[in-house]
């Protein structure tokens, strides 16, 4: 018959939104048989691996191989942002030089706004679980997702439960969970395929221009954009002004944040 264990375990801050509410911000008694890893008890308890930065066992920082024993106590903590915790086992990577993401199939219209700010977003409609995963591992691109079950594989080590389920509320929550509104460049991206968009001077494309874009706009408009990729024209008609909305609403919310 495999041993059972005791334990105490507390999970801090906004590791209670994966927790029922009877157990939220409190000492939870935990029992459970064999021998077990510190992450994989975490995550049968229902809080994924990557939103974790430290674990504490009976006071001693740990790393997720820590197998726990009977009578541990243990506290959980997700990213801190603004606190010093040096001399501890920070269980996130150091920062990625260029923050970049991958968005499952569920986010188009998140990953729609991100990229009108100019935030480099790789999404697909159709992608299972170990697509996303590879690719999150493969080009060092932070998962987002609202699927506790895929931030729990193994090989996803940077990834983020997004908490709401409005996409104007998404954007906001993702600017200021990783601190990114004063990297926000709008317009540097085409909202297609994501690559870099440029001007491309009047005179010298006036034919390219009456294939892509509709003879009316070409009797007023002068000013054009096109990506460097899959060669979408954009210019400053009807829905500029509305995308142009979305964006100043979003950023207005900055200041509102931080209160």
């Amino acid at each position: 018959m495999s041993k059972k264990y005791n334990i105490t375990i507390r999970f801090y801050e906004e590791l209670n939104d994966f927790l029922p509410k009877n157990i939220r911000k409190k000492d939870i008694e935990y029992s459970f048989s064999g021998r077990r890893s510190v992450k994989d008890l975490i995550e049968a308890i229902g809080v994924p691996h990557v939103e974790i930065d430290l674990i504490l066992i009976n006071g001693e920082s740990v790393d997720f191989s820590y197998v726990v024993k009977d009578g541990d106590r243990i506290s959980v903590y997700p990213v801190f942002e603004t606190f010093a915790i040096n001399g501890v086992s920070r269980l996130n990577q150091s920062p990625l030089r260029d923050t970049k993401f991958v968005l499952d199939v569920h986010l188009g219209k998140l990953a729609r706004r991100m990229r009108l700010l100019g935030l480099d977003i790789d999404y697909k409609k159709e992608r299972d679980d170990s697509e996303l995963a590879d690719i999150s591992e493969r080009e060092n691109r932070i998962l987002l997702t609202r699927d506790v079950q895929l931030l729990k594989r193994k090989n996803i080590s940077r990834g983020i439960f997004v908490r709401n389920t409005d996409p104007h509320k998404q954007i906001v929550e993702i600017l200021d969970r990783f601190d990114l509104w004063s990297v926000c460049n709008p317009y540097e991206r085409c909202i297609k395929c994501n690559q870099k968009i440029s001007a491309i001077p009047f005179k010298d494309n006036q034919s390219f221009l009456k294939e892509k874009v509709p003879e009316g706009v070409l009797s007023w408009c002068t000013e054009f954009y096109i990506c460097s990729s899959c060669e979408k024209v954009y210019w400053k008609g009807s829905h500029y002004q509305k995308l142009q909305t979305i964006i100043e609403d979003i950023m207005s919310k900055k200041e509102s944040t931080r209160l």
